[in-house]
């Protein structure tokens, strides 16, 4: 497997724009004659597809949504960083930088994140020219709050629908690619395999969700923007439709599966209250800003939040953390959360909570600060936990949340696949070990509007390739796939839900790959998953046809990539013999319980090559160099 990154020589700031005057162009007139495939319509994807279409591609864009507005970026809540040092507060493109590497606990590549930082100011602009209704100051420019693992504000935000609001932006942009024929969008169309001729992605075999249609597209390159797979988990803050499916076919085509066991778990959610969750509900980072967080001090302790005493509450993480406070990183945070609740310290019915607290905040501000900030927030609480969160503290949980690992990409953006490009959350490139807050929606962005469409050129300007007929062997065969998957799952006439294994997978996953892993319980659920799996193909039932809208046949088929990709997430975590970021090794931490890396074995990309079903992946290394940042044991103390 060639794992060349392709890091542009020269120094860390020239890198970019040397390499964009480097890059070979496209002919204005020639690119009517390319064709692209873009499979999602969310940040990146959509980003992407109105970027493509307005240089002159031809795009085709795919997405399982009855409309590109409901794509699961839409679900961000606190905000997108940039380094506009708005606050005059010392931030910097450089900053920016350095805080993300470190946050991804020195585990990214540093000419990735640099080159993320550095258009992170253009992002802003571009998305106020299309409309986002940024927060702003009395004054009228721009607000930035605060997030974790920064001692800077710079945060964008719009209230708590930053992510709504920018995708909505980005859908009016893509909107208007669509209405000039730049653009063809397939909604309600689920990518089912990936079309590889001659080395080479050049198209993709879909699903008409509505019909049961099974269709194939073909181009000169595709994108995937498809987001993460911490559905894995079953019980996460994703919307239940977002899957691995479309990096799952393209890994088992060839393509480098990076980093999979980094898996970030978010401090922030409203805890798991019983067996009849499907999925869990995420309170914005942001809340943190002005919330304090704790637990009593004495264990059992099972009064009314009102009437534990201040001396007799814990702050822990500002106790632990005096330098980041409430806004110490996402892993540090969710860990701080999982050990006070080990302790029998834990708020709720269960247990299993800590308090969210926002009294210092309205007494200081008045709620009607606290309102204008959070107030959608504070409303999505109420309306599910029937609890004011203006006159009581929020109840919170960790819960998983983000995938730092997907698909290995180089500096381009291009897969281990010439033609096969990989945006936004289902690559694995710029959030290391760790993904800070707000990073999620820059990183997406990025990609969709100021990486692809330099890079796309290049590729397509550099490769020549013949048209491509419809019977040719190789679409043939990964149309036979398709169909073969499809009469095999609704072969199996089963007498257990797919929801049932779903939750199976999930309990396995968070028990033993979670926030806390040993090499035990990592060899133990590495035990389980492959007589599950057994079972699943066995014992299903997925009911209907495949000709019609059949959401079980839907289901079923991405719960049985879960069931591979599960554990091909726990091998890696039991091959990553150390602890970094969001992957904490409890056989390695520092004496007062943090993450210890080992950098003389571990500084490296870990990327999976599929050997087929009964193979046993080989596992390739790409070794990481910091030449800008020395490595340094992460500490926000």
């Amino acid at each position: 497997m060639n794992l060349d990154p392709k890091v542009p020589s020269g120094p860390l700031a020239e890198k970019w724009s040397k390499t964009k005057f480097d890059y070979k162009l496209v002919n204005p007139s020639n690119k009517r004659k390319y064709s692209v495939i873009m499979v999602g319509s969310g940040l990146a994807g959509a980003g992407g597809a109105a970027s493509l279409a307005e240089l002159g591609y031809y795009v085709k864009c795919f997405c399982y949504q009855d409309s590109p507005r409901r794509a699961h970026s839409i679900a961000a809540q606190g905000g997108i960083n940039a380094a506009k040092n708005y606050h005059n507060d010392g931030d910097s493109v450089w900053r920016l930088f350095y805080d993300t590497v470190k946050g991804g606990d020195f585990r990214a590549r540093e000419a990735n994140v640099y080159r993320l930082a550095e258009v992170s100011n253009s992002i802003i602009d571009q998305c106020a020219a299309l409309g986002v209704p940024f927060a702003r100051e009395y004054g009228g420019l721009l607000d930035n709050r605060s997030f974790g693992g920064a001692q800077v504000s710079r945060t964008f935000y719009a209230r708590g629908q930053t992510g709504q609001q920018l995708l909505l932006g980005a859908y009016q942009a893509l909107e208007r690619q669509i209405g000039r024929g730049q653009v063809q969008m397939f909604t309600r169309h689920e990518m089912q395999e990936l079309i590889v001729v001659d080395g080479r992605a050049r198209g993709i075999v879909v699903r008409d969700m509505v019909t049961g249609a099974v269709e194939t597209h073909l181009a000169d390159a595709v994108c995937l923007a498809t987001g993460g797979y911490g559905n894995v988990y079953f019980l996460s803050t994703y919307a239940k439709g977002c899957n691995g499916t479309a990096i799952w076919r393209a890994y088992k085509k060839g393509a480098g599966f990076a980093n999979p066991c980094f898996t970030q778990i978010h401090p922030t959610c409203i805890p798991v209250t019983g067996e009849h969750q499907s999925k869990l509900t995420l309170m914005s980072e942001s809340l943190r800003n002005d919330g304090r967080i704790w637990v009593p001090k004495k264990q059992g302790d099972t009064r009314a939040p009102g009437d534990v005493p201040e001396d007799e509450r814990d702050y822990y993480l500002e106790r632990k953390y005096p330098s980041y406070g409430n806004l110490a990183p996402r892993d540090i945070s969710s860990r701080a959360a999982k050990q006070v609740c080990d302790e029998g310290r834990g708020v709720g019915a269960t247990g299993l909570g800590v308090y969210l607290d926002f009294a210092e905040s309205i007494g200081r501000l008045g709620e009607d600060t606290i309102r204008e900030k959070y107030g959608n927030l504070f409303e999505m609480y109420e309306r599910i936990t029937a609890e004011d969160p203006y006159t009581v503290p929020m109840r919170i949980f960790p819960a998983t949340h983000y995938t730092m690992g997907g698909l290995w990409v180089d500096y381009n953006l291009q897969s281990s696949i010439p033609g096969l490009f990989v945006l936004g959350e289902a690559n694995f490139s710029d959030h290391g070990a760790n993904r800070l807050g707000a990073s999620a929606l820059m990183q997406g962005l990025a990609d969709g509007y100021f990486v692809i469409p330099y890079t796309m050129g290049d590729y397509l300007a550099r490769t020549k390739q013949a048209p491509l007929a419809a019977d040719h062997p190789d679409v043939r065969a990964a149309e036979a796939a398709v169909a073969g998957r499809t009469q095999r799952l609704l072969g199996i006439k089963g007498k257990r839900t797919v929801t049932s294994f779903h939750r199976a997978l999930g309990r396995i996953m968070w028990e033993h790959c979670g926030m806390a892993r040993n090499a035990a319980d990592l060899k133990a659920g590495l035990a389980k998953i492959p007589p599950l799996r057994e079972e699943f193909w066995r014992n299903v039932t997925v009911p209907g046809s495949g000709d019609e809208i059949n959401q079980s046949l839907e289901m079923a088929g991405r719960v049985a990539d879960f069931l591979e990709l599960g554990e091909l997430i726990i091998r890696d975590a039991l091959e990553r013999d150390e602890s970094c970021g969001c992957h904490f090794r409890e056989e390695h931490q520092t004496p007062d319980g943090e993450a210890l890396r080992d950098d003389q074995r571990f500084t490296h990309v870990a990327v999976w090559e599929y050997q087929g079903d009964a193979a046993t992946p080989v596992r390739h290394q790409e070794a990481l160099t910091y030449e800008n940042i020395q490595l340094a044991t992460r500490s926000y103390k």
